[in-house]
């Protein structure tokens, strides 16, 4: 790739709005990930005779739930990532792409 192909797919007003957009929801959840896990992590530290505690009517403890939800919102947020990239960054890929030509 030239280097003014390079220049002018800096200089897009869709380039831009597509790293602000990305970087933005990307540090987001990575923020709300951080939350989740470390909320989680303290828990365990400071609480574990919450975690500990059995769940009425049951054996498993509040924690097994609990620690399973961390990982799921995992899924949960890497999927929400995934539907926005494919529904507003790709386009505003092929944007910049087409009109870079």
């Amino acid at each position: 790739m030239s280097q003014d192909a390079i220049d002018r797919i800096r200089t897009h007003p869709d380039y831009q709005r597509l790293v602000t957009r990305r970087r933005r929801l990307g540090w987001r959840l990575t923020v709300l990930m951080l939350v989740i896990y470390y909320g989680f992590i303290l828990a365990v530290a400071f609480a574990p005779e919450k975690l500990g505690a059995a769940l009425p009517g049951m054996t498993m403890t509040v924690g097994i739930p609990l620690g399973l939800l961390v990982i799921i919102s995992a899924f949960i947020l890497t999927a929400i990532y995934v539907a926005r990239a494919n529904r507003e960054f790709d386009q505003l890929t092929r944007n910049i792409v087409e009109d870079v030509k």
